[in-house]
C-alpha cells in the first residue's frame, strides 16, 4: 500500500500595523492617520491624558471601524489625570509625571510598594475611563503602555486590579515579548541598529515571563499576537522590517497567532507642540527624522 504524505499548510496570519502615541497633538495625529489613508496602518494607541484628546478622537472617529483603538496607559509624558495631591509619588506638584522606568521597577520590590500601587491604580483607572467614552459602544478594551511601563510589576498588578474591580471587558493586553532569533540572524544588515534595544528586549522578556506566570490563565484567554517592535524600537524602517517579516509570519502561523508590528510614525515637528512635551526622552524621540522613516514603513 502506498503511503500518504501529509502536507503541512500554514495558518493565515493577519498583521496589525500599529502606531503608538496617537492623540498627543492634532497635527501629529493627522500624520498618523495619513499612514492609514495612504498605507497599511490599522491600529493606534491613544494617549489618555492628552489635552487634545477630544479633538484627536474626533479626527479618529470616521476610521474606528477600520482602525483598532488601544488605550495607551501613560505614566511619563504630560500631566496626570488625577489631582496631583492624590498621586504625589508619580508627579511633581504641578501634576507633571516624574517617575522613571527604573524607579518603578525598584519600587515594585521595596517595602514602600503599596503606596505606589495605590496611586498607580487611581491614575490607570482615570486614564482608562477618559478614553472609554470615545470608543464605539460595546467595543472590548485593548490596553498597552507608553514605553511599555505597563509591564512593570507594580503597574501590571495595579492594572489587573482595576480590570477586576471595574469588571472591564478586555480583549487584548500587549505583551511585548520578542523572539530574539528573528533578529539576530539579520542584525548586521539592519540600518541604525541600537545595542540598547537588546537590553530592552531582555528586560521586557523577563517582565513578560513574570506577568504571564502570575496572570497566565487570564492573559491566555485574551487575543494573542506575535509582537515586533522593541528590538528595532525607533528604527522600524521598511528595510529592517522586511528582513524579519517572512520568518515572523512562519512563526506566527506555527503558533496560530496574528502579528502586531509597532512603530511610531507620529512625529512632532511644530514648535508649539514640541514645547508642550514634558519628557526629555520623548522630545528627542518624537522630533527625530526617524519618525518620517517609520511612517514610510506603512506605505503600500
Amino acid at each position: 500500500m502506498q503511503s500518504v504524505k501529509t502536507v503541512k499548510t500554514e495558518v493565515p496570519v493577519a498583521i496589525e500595523y500599529h502606531a503608538d502615541d496617537y492623540g498627543l497633538f492634532p497635527e501629529q495625529s493627522k500624520r498618523i492617520l495619513r499612514c492609514h489613508e495612504k498605507g497599511k496602518l490599522n491600529g493606534v494607541s491613544v494617549m489618555p491624558n492628552s489635552d487634545d484628546l477630544e479633538v484627536c478622537m474626533e479626527l479618529l472617529r470616521p476610521y474606528q471601524k477600520e482602525i483598532a483603538v488601544t488605550i495607551h496607559l501613560n505614566l511619563i509624558e504630560g500631566r496626570s489625570l488625577c489631582d496631583p495631591q492624590e498621586v504625589p509619588l508619580l508627579t511633581v506638584s504641578s501634576g507633571i509625571f516624574r517617575v522613571s522606568f527604573g524607579q518603578l521597577l525598584l519600587h515594585s520590590f521595596l517595602p514602600d510598594r503599596d503606596p505606589y500601587w495605590e496611586q498607580i491604580k487611581k491614575e490607570l483607572r482615570a486614564q482608562i475611563f477618559a478614553v472609554v467614552p470615545f470608543l464605539e459602544e460595546g467595543a472590548p478594551l485593548r490596553i498597552d503602555g507608553h514605553a511599555h511601563y505597563h509591564m512593570l510589576p507594580v503597574v501590571f498588578d495595579a492594572l489587573m486590579d482595576v480590570i477586576r474591580e471595574e469588571h472591564l471587558q478586555v480583549s487584548y493586553i500587549r505583551i511585548p515579548k520578542e523572539h530574539l532569533s528573528l533578529y539576530l540572524r539579520h542584525w548586521k544588515q539592519m540600518q541604525d541598529f541600537s545595542p540598547i534595544n537588546l537590553v530592552k528586549v531582555l528586560i521586557l522578556n523577563i517582565l513578560a515571563w513574570r506577568n504571564l506566570r502570575k496572570y497566565g490563565d487570564y492573559l491566555n484567554s485574551l487575543e494573542q499576537k506575535l509582537f515586533l517592535g522593541v528590538f528595532l524600537s525607533g528604527r522600524m524602517y521598511r528595510e529592517n522590517v522586511a528582513q524579519i517579516l517572512p520568518e515572523a509570519r512562519r512563526l506566527a502561523s506555527k503558533q496560530n497567532r496574528d502579528i502586531e508590528i509597532l512603530a511610531h510614525p507620529g512625529g512632532v515637528y511644530e514648535a508649539a507642540d514640541t514645547a508642550r512635551l514634558t519628557n526629555s526622552d520623548d522630545v528627542s524621540f518624537l522630533t527625530s527624522e526617524s519618525r518620517r522613516k517609520e511612517a514610510a514603513m506603512f506605505e503600500r
